[in-house]
């Protein structure tokens, strides 16, 4: 199985998500049913191991949050733009979280993420989108903001890659309480 964690969003968030997606030349926009925000990575992962993400991440213990869109970004590899998100606000409730299930992953036997955690969601994956039009793009969205939304559980999601998308399958849910 090939997993990760991550919030999954409301319906209200992902149609506005969704309202900014098209008028980009060379842009793969990510349908609206695979909006989310990755916590954290896990990858290729065997029967067993999985069972013992469940366990780690059935024991966190945190409250819930406020989870606030705002602004668009992109993210480069090589010099070139691959990916268009929207950036989610670093607040102490989400690092927080991000940091429990980062410290239960390891403490299961996962290797450490070596990545920054960099909040987002992902919009859509760049084939060969002209600057010009992108830099466009982000200035006439510049301003982009959802109202907040309250985080009150956080999903374990498997994937499968296909020729056009992934599909993303919720397996487990966790609550947060106060």
């Amino acid at each position: 199985m090939r997993l990760f964690v991550a919030l999954d969003l409301p319906e209200d968030v992902r149609d506005g998500l969704a309202g900014l997606a098209g008028g980009l030349p060379g842009m793969r926009w990510v349908p609206p049913a695979n909006y989310h925000l990755t916590l954290r990575f896990i990858g290729e992962t065997p029967p067993y191991r999985a069972e013992e993400v469940d366990e780690a991440l059935a024991a966190i213990r945190a409250k819930p949050f406020e989870l606030r869109l705002a602004g668009l970004g992109t993210f480069e590899k090589s010099g070139r733009v691959h990916s268009l998100h929207v950036t989610a606000e670093r607040t102490p409730g989400l690092s927080h979280l991000q940091s429990k299930i980062e410290t239960a992953l390891q403490r299961a036997g996962f290797p450490a993420e070596k990545r920054r955690f960099t909040p987002h969601v992902t919009l859509g994956r760049a084939d060969a989108v002209p600057v010009p039009k992108l830099v466009d793009f982000l200035q006439t969205h510049s301003l982009f903001r959802c109202e907040p939304v309250t985080v009150e559980h956080f999903t374990l999601f498997s994937s499968q890659l296909g020729k056009e998308q992934a599909v993303y399958t919720p397996e487990a849910d966790y609550p947060l309480a106060a």
